[in-house]
This record gives C-alpha cells, sequence and structure tokens, in this order.
C-alpha cells in the first residue's frame, strides 16, 4: 500500500492537478456509495425507517461543519507552508489541527447523547417508532463521530501533502465493510440478532473506525509532514488562531447550511414523515454531483495553497482554469442524468407507488441546479487554497437563508412541496454565478498586483 505524493509545484498543471484530483474524487464517489448501500438497505425496512435516518442524519450533516474547523485550516495552513518548505511548521500545523479534530468530535458526541429526545423532537416526526428510531440512530452515529472527524482532517492533511491515494485506499476498506455489515447487523443474519435501524448505525460508526486505524498506518508511512507531528505537545494558541481564521467562515456556513436545511426539512415534514424520507432519499442521490465536486474542491485547494505559498500565481490562474473545463463537464452529465432518467434512479431507493412521484419531482428539480452547485464548490475550493474562505461564506450564508422565506412563500402557491426543491435550486444557481464572478475579479486584481 505504498503511495507517492503528487508534486504540485512543478510540471504541466493538468496532469498534477487530475493525478490528485482523481483518487479525491473517486474517494467522494466511494463515500456517495458508503451513504447509498445504507439508503438502499434501509429502505428494504419501509419509508419510516428512511424517515428516522433522514431527520437523525441531519446532525451527522451538522457535525461536517464543526469538522470543517480543523479539516480546512489545517488543509490550507500545511499546504502554505509545505510550499515555502516549512516542514516543521507544517507538521506543527497538522498536530494542533488533530487535536482540535478530537476536543471538537468528542464534545459533538457527548451533547448529541445527552440531547438526543430534544434534537430529533425539532423535526415534529408523527410516527412514535419513527421518532424512537431517530433517536437511537442520533445517538450511536453522532455518538462516535469522532471516528468521521479525524477521516476528515487526516485526509485533508495528506491531501495538502500531494497524497490522495490514501483516502481512497481507506475510504474503500470503510465502504467493503460496510457493504458486509449492513444487512448483517440490520437484518440479522447468521448469530446476529435483527436490529434494524441500530444495525445500520453500528455498522456505519465500526466502518468509520476502521477507516481511522487506516488512516493512522498511512500517517506512520509518510515521510514529510507527520515525522514532525507530535499529538501530545501543548496547543499552541497561535498555530490554532490562524487555521481557525480559515477555517471558521467555512465551518459556520457548513453549520448554518445545514441549520437551514433542518428548517426546511420541518417544513418538508409538513407534508408527513414519506415527505422526510423523499428528502433524505433524494439528498443522497443527488450527491453525486456535489461530493465529487467537493472532491476535486479539495485538490484545486491544495494545489493553490502550495502554489500560494510558493508565491506562483501563473499556475493557481492555470490550475483554476483546469479545474473549471472537467466540473463543467461533469456538472453538465449530472444535470441530465438527474432530469433525464429521475424514475428509475429513485426507484432503486424507494418504490412505494405513494412515494415514488415526489421522488421524480425532487430529482427533476435539483437536476436543473447541477451545473452551478459544483461550480461554486469548486471555486469555493479555490478560494480556500488562498486562506480567504470569506467570499464564498458571505455568498453561501446569505442565499442559502433566502431559502426559508422563498420555501415558505412558494409552499403557498400550487407548488406546493415542490415549491421547497425549488427554492434550494434557485439558491444555487444564483450562488454559482456570483461566487464565479467574484473569483474572476479577485483573479484579475492579483494578476495586475
Amino acid at each position: 500500500m505504498k503511495t507517492k505524493n503528487v508534486d504540485l509545484l512543478h510540471g504541466p498543471v493538468l496532469p498534477a492537478l487530475t493525478r490528485l484530483a482523481i483518487p479525491i474524487m473517486t474517494t467522494s464517489l466511494i463515500q456517495m456509495a458508503y451513504n447509498l448501500t445504507d439508503m438502499i438497505w434501509i429502505g428494504k425496512i419501509g419509508s419510516n425507517a428512511l424517515a428516522a435516518v433522514g431527520a437523525a442524519g441531519m446532525f451527522m450533516w451538522l457535525s461536517n461543519g464543526l469538522a470543517a474547523l480543523s479539516r480546512m485550516g489545517g488543509q490550507v495552513k500545511v499546504g502554505h507552508t509545505l510550499g515555502a518548505e516549512e516542514y516543521d511548521t507544517a507538521g506543527r500545523y497538522a498536530a494542533n489541527a488533530l487535536q482540535l479534530t478530537l476536543f471538537c468530535g468528542l464534545l459533538y458526541g457527548l451533547i448529541c447523547i445527552l440531547f438526543a429526545r430534544p434534537l430529533i423532537g425539532f423535526f415534529n416526526l408523527h410516527t412514535p417508532s419513527v421518532i424512537a428510531d431517530a433517536e437511537i440512530y442520533l445517538m450511536i452515529t453522532c455518538g462516535g463521530v469522532v471516528f468521521s472527524f479525524l477521516n476528515q482532517t487526516l485526509t485533508g492533511i495528506l491531501t495538502a501533502v500531494g497524497n490522495s491515494k490514501a483516502s481512497l485506499l481507506a475510504t474503500s476498506t470503510g465502504l467493503v465493510i460496510n457493504i458486509v455489515l449492513d444487512p448483517v447487523l440490520i437484518f440479522g443474519i447468521g448469530p446476529f440478532p435483527v436490529m434494524g435501524v441500530m444495525g445500520a448505525a453500528i455498522a456505519t460508526v465500526l466502518a468509520q473506525a476502521i477507516v481511522t486505524a487506516m488512516f493512522y498506518y498511512f500517517a506512520k508511512k509518510d515521510t514529510v509532514v507527520f515525522p514532525y507531528v507530535n499529538l501530545f505537545c501543548r496547543p499552541d494558541f497561535s498555530l490554532l488562531k490562524a487555521m481557525m481564521k480559515i477555517g471558521l467562515p467555512t465551518s459556520i456556513q457548513n453549520m448554518i447550511f445545514t441549520g437551514i436545511s433542518m428548517i426546511l426539512a420541518r417544513f418538508v415534514s409538513g407534508y408527513g414523515d414519506a415527505a422526510i424520507a423523499v428528502q433524505k432519499v433524494g439528498s443522497q442521490i443527488e450527491s453525486i454531483s456535489w461530493m465529487t465536486a467537493d472532491g476535486f474542491a479539495a485538490a484545486v485547494n491544495s494545489f493553490t495553497a502550495q502554489n500560494y505559498g510558493a508565491n506562483n500565481q501563473k499556475r493557481i490562474h492555470r490550475g483554476y482554469s483546469c479545474a473549471m473545463g472537467i466540473v463543467f463537464l461533469w456538472g453538465t452529465f449530472c444535470t441530465l442524468l438527474l432530469i433525464l432518467l429521475p424514475a428509475p434512479i429513485f426507484r432503486i431507493f424507494i418504490s412505494e407507488a405513494k412515494i415514488l412521484p415526489m421522488g421524480i419531482d425532487y430529482l427533476k428539480i435539483l437536476g436543473v441546479s447541477q451545473l452551478f452547485m459544483c461550480a461554486e464548490i469548486t471555486t469555493a475550493g479555490a478560494f480556500a487554497g488562498y486562506g480567504r474562505t470569506m467570499p464564498p461564506s458571505i455568498i453561501g450564508i446569505i442565499f442559502t437563508a433566502a431559502r426559508i422565506p422563498l420555501a415558505a412563500a412558494l409552499i403557498q402557491t400550487p407548488l406546493g412541496l415542490d415549491g421547497i426543491w425549488w427554492s434550494i435550486t434557485l439558491s444555487s444557481i444564483v450562488k454559482g454565478v456570483l461566487l464565479c464572478t467574484w473569483f474572476f475579479c479577485y483573479q484579475k486584481k492579483s494578476r495586475n498586483c
């Protein structure tokens, strides 16, 4: 399992960016398969189980925003210091990022265990069995969320080094384990009892823990940053401050984004628990575009960060142009896929006749915005590589928040539930256009400096 780091500072831009991006994008697709596997098996229990996982899963999504605090700050600062060939400082940044990750992951898990009932109560679910399953799923998955936090930060650090294959191998292993454990623990194969939703949660946490163990193995093999990492050193608050300055806007943006999605989910619950199931499954299917774009954005982030540290602006500009060309093709493909083939795709997860039409509407409406969403995510990665996470956060927070009043207005029209989906699509289009325009202006200014 020997891996080779990609040189992001020298040689042709497109091959270097592609060599780093392909494993990350593949990792994102595997992560998507990881989530979809859960949905397929849980869907076999019924739409009530999907509704429970959909509600509890919102808090796992919220946790990703908190995890971004150390992941984004650590990845960018490690990239900057590696570009400047300050390897000892890069190791100190990595150590502090991991310490912050452990603290945030353990604290978040404890809160979710202690307050599971009021947290799930926010969604106003209607069925007692759905509520009970949601509370169990929340306590197990978020109780063990520290493994997910560590995996994200370690992915960011190794990507900053130029080693994206480690994440691919670790995540692939986690997927295989999850595929095996899901049916065994959900349906009680062999000596295991039938555990339903609880089994799915246990399978997820066990798989994430094994992925963390694999990342530890790759970290021990690294010769660039991790030889300088000492997890037991006293936290350096000057380094933490520098990382948090970069990571905090992204973290706040992601958490606000999830909070807004939770409010929209409460709107959705007014149309019944089945509508929550549609939102959960639909968002997982839609992740084929945004998770892949997020993976590519991580590559653009590291490419930009290292070249920014080396003061190579022209290479950054070429890298962003190449990235946007690839993302344009991917976003177009995802848009056509969701608009043209919504029924066969959604039927893989839920085939209940009363729910299928809602799922088809979701995919068609959200399909319209996929290209713009991919462009927004990739451009946010480029901004982050410069250490400028504020522009994506400003646009993201303002126009994601606009979904609430827009959805509230549209559900009063004949669109009904579809009005909520249109509020998401319209805001995504605006965010993509505005953020790309802002970055083009920023690049033009940097070329003139």
